[in-house]
């Protein structure tokens, strides 16, 4: 039987430990039978996990028996690892074990040097983080999840549900893990990946900056067909001025932040409008509904229609 090793760390977040106890120990084969082993491990005798304290049945040791093991998140990612957890998981990838991380749990997997070249995702408040702290990981915020065959990462909180579905679907196929899915009130595969629940705040320019009133016009005036020379002029500077200000302060460039600027005023509009999205991509500035579909999905990932279905709140007139 296939064993599943969920460690668990001090400060530990209880619903990534639980999402792949839950998942997984319910998981059954077609006959009926138990599809997987589920332990869990700790380094030592009591965990602290926050709102209770937890005594893990199984030592550390344990990992040596595991084929697949789960690295929850923890409440401070960027606390140390002890020494020894990090070398259990290092050992247990030279022995071809799949190790998997659920939300921050990637802090504590990147710690290794496992993911050093590799693409990774975490939860996208800490994904910066994430890629500060470990540079030589390539970090994706906008997915569910990341699969490098032997070493798997996924975002925050239900996430870790679409990545315990996906294991299971690539150890005993769709029709099994269909049935995870239903028992966990979850559809197989979601629509869309992480990018759609980020916050997408613009690069605020500093306090004073002669940037800041150009910035709040270009807002109110997002609608509008604005040019690169038409900012230029407004802001008293010349273009390729312009463009490097924008960059030194903001990151991007002025039609870059201004796209992004539109579509948030369109994920608002989505959320607490019936307008339709024909009407929002004029109401945002965009010359077409094409052009804002496709804008829209390249920023967060998912087409407007599904993005209103996940987070419209009010039903308008």
């Amino acid at each position: 039987m296939h064993t599943v090793a969920v460690i668990a760390l001090d400060g530990v977040i209880p619903f990534d430990l639980s999402t792949p106890i839950e998942v997984f120990s319910r998981t059954r084969l077609p006959g009926g039978r138990a599809a997987y082993r589920v332990r869990v491990c700790a380094a030592s005798a009591e965990v602290d996990a926050g709102a209770f304290t937890l005594r893990a049945p199984w030592p550390l040791a344990a990992l040596a028996e595991a084929d697949t093991i789960i690295v929850p998140g923890t409440a401070d990612p960027t606390a140390p690892v002890p020494e020894e957890v990090l070398d259990a998981l290092r050992e247990a990838a030279g022995r071809g074990t799949r190790i998997a991380s659920i939300c921050v749990g990637a802090f504590v997997l990147a710690a290794t040097g496992l993911l050093d070249g590799l693409r990774a995702t975490t939860h996208w408040s800490a994904a910066d983080l994430l890629a500060a702290v470990h540079p030589a990981v390539e970090v994706d915020p906008g997915v569910l999840y990341v699969d490098n065959g032997q070493l798997l990462t996924s975002a925050g909180a239900a996430a870790g549900l679409d990545l315990c579905l996906h294991m299971i679907r690539r150890d005993l196929g769709s029709a099994v893990a269909a049935d995870a899915a239903r028992l966990s009130v979850m559809p197989l595969e979601r629509e869309g990946g992480q990018a759609q629940f980020i916050v997408h705040d613009q690069p605020p320019a500093p306090r004073g900056s002669v940037l800041e009133p150009l910035m709040r016009w270009m807002e109110d005036n997002a609608r509008r067909e604005l040019t690169l020379d038409e900012l230029a002029v407004r802001s008293g500077m010349s273009v390729r001025t312009l463009n490097r200000r924008f960059r030194e302060q903001t990151g991007t460039s002025p039609l870059q932040w201004l796209h992004r600027a539109r579509i948030r005023q369109a994920q608002h509009l989505l959320e607490t409008t019936a307008h339709p999205v024909e009407r929002i991509a004029t109401q945002v500035g965009f010359g077409s509904p094409t052009a804002f579909r496709e804008r829209f999905k390249r920023l967060t990932g998912t087409s407007p229609h599904a993005y209103r279905r996940t987070f419209r709140t009010q039903q308008a007139p």
